[in-house]
């Protein structure tokens, strides 16, 4: 996707100068003040698609998500990552506020560092952020199963059932459903998840203590 269409899909004119207008549509598209909570319906249905208990789903959701699927300004949850958007483009609009070969930079609004990158490469920019309730990186577009970074991206404004699609979608392609499975109130039955989920460093933050206590 270049600027040019996604100033096309965004109802502007499609000048290829992604400014103030162009920015202000890409906030107003991504906006949905009315989304709907996931239901208990919704939560059942992830459940038996995973091969989980209920617990375990729920236990996931209030330990692995970073709270809120939306922004109060209905806006699905961000983070941009200026690192990966330097990584991707080689550097070429480096140094920016959204392109650094270091990260960093999360006082700063993810929304205006988005709305800036797209003016250089829209792809490199969705890919950038990480989406929704459970912060899953746009990178694995391909891998889970979306047409393109911008793709998996909208698909977290329509509803909060959304968020848990994504989740769905990454436990299953980087092949987590066993260790899913394994979760209860014991720490140790934890650590497997929570390493592959949350990386080596999940020790630190103790995210294997953190599950067992959403399971107790």
């Amino acid at each position: 996707m270049d600027v040019r269409k996604l100033q096309t899909t965004l109802g502007v004119k499609a000048d290829g100068l992604f400014g103030p207008i162009s920015r202000e549509a890409l906030r107003s598209r991504f906006t949905n003040i009315n989304a709907p909570a996931v239901n208990a319906a919704d939560m059942t249905a992830f459940a038996s698609r995973l091969g989980c208990s209920l617990k375990q789903m729920r236990a996931v959701s209030a330990v692995e998500s970073g709270g809120a699927a939306y922004d109060k300004n209905g806006r699905p949850k961000i983070l941009f990552e200026r690192h990966l958007f330097h990584r991707q483009t080689e550097g070429k609009f480096s140094p920016a506020a959204f392109s650094q070969a270091q990260a960093g930079g999360y006082s700063e609004d993810s929304w205006d560092k988005l709305g800036a990158a797209c003016s250089k490469d829209p792809d490199a920019a969705f890919a950038s952020c990480s989406w929704g309730k459970f912060q899953v990186l746009g990178l694995h577009w391909s891998k889970l199963g979306y047409v393109g970074p911008y793709e998996l991206a909208f698909s977290t404004v329509a509803e909060e059932a959304a968020h848990y699609e994504l989740l769905a979608r990454y436990i299953e392609a980087f092949g987590l459903t066993d260790e899913l499975r394994s979760l209860s109130g014991d720490p140790d039955d934890c650590r497997a998840f929570a390493r592959a989920y949350n990386g080596t460093g999940y020790e630190r933050y103790s995210y294997h203590t953190k599950l067992a206590a959403a399971m107790a």
